[in-house]
């Protein structure tokens, strides 16, 4: 089974504090210090007010629950949009039998977007952090992982975009790789005997 991160991975960085700071009528720089530095309760599974109200009050304004919808849809569709070049990865597994798998630190509102997305057919089982109430690198997410797969861990590629992700993968068993690119993605596959070369 081939497993995948969801966001800087099979979905771009970048996207979404461009179009969140806009919303906002502020400068991205202004905007990407809140948003990242309370994502951890919110990828465990805090609710979006919850979330949205934490960056309102780092940013010194009050963002209501109308606020917190409106940034969470903005948010959630940046990181439902797959980047073509992994696409095709995926693509190419899906035309050899590969089985598929996502594993992501991401928040409720997110998985729920990804499970209702057409592209995600053709993942045999999507494991969420906001589901589980743990997150990589935690060692936990990894063996509850290997059950949700009902795979050993020597049986898993896995690629991330973050080092601390991946060594710990490594460390629980996993073929884990760091994601630099679809191509570096494609061979490393080849390498494992996934693809062909």
């Amino acid at each position: 089974m081939v497993v995948w991160d969801l966001g800087g991975v099979l979905a771009p960085p970048g996207r979404a504090l461009p179009l969140l700071a806009a919303a906002l009528d502020l400068p991205e720089t202004e905007l990407t210090g809140p948003y990242w530095a309370h994502r951890d309760a919110y990828d465990l599974g805090e609710p979006p007010e919850a979330y949205w109200s934490r960056v309102g009050q780092s940013l010194g304004r009050p963002l209501d629950a109308a606020w917190a919808d409106r940034l969470d849809r903005i948010d959630t569709g940046c990181w439902t949009v797959l980047d073509p070049a992994a696409e095709a990865v995926l693509d190419r597994l899906v035309a050899n039998g590969t089985p598929l798998g996502v594993l992501s630190n991401a928040p409720t509102t997110l998985a729920v977007a990804v499970r209702g997305a057409a592209w995600s057919t053709v993942f045999e089982t999507l494991v969420f952090s906001a589901d589980l109430g743990v997150m990589k690198p935690d060692p936990r997410i990894y063996r509850a992982a290997d059950q949700r797969y009902g795979r050993a861990p020597a049986d898993v590629v896995f690629f991330d975009d973050r080092p601390e992700n991946v060594e710990a993968a490594r460390a629980h068993g996993w073929r884990a790789h760091l994601w630099t690119g679809a191509e570096e993605a494609t061979r490393a596959l080849v390498r494992e005997g996934v693809l062909d070369g």
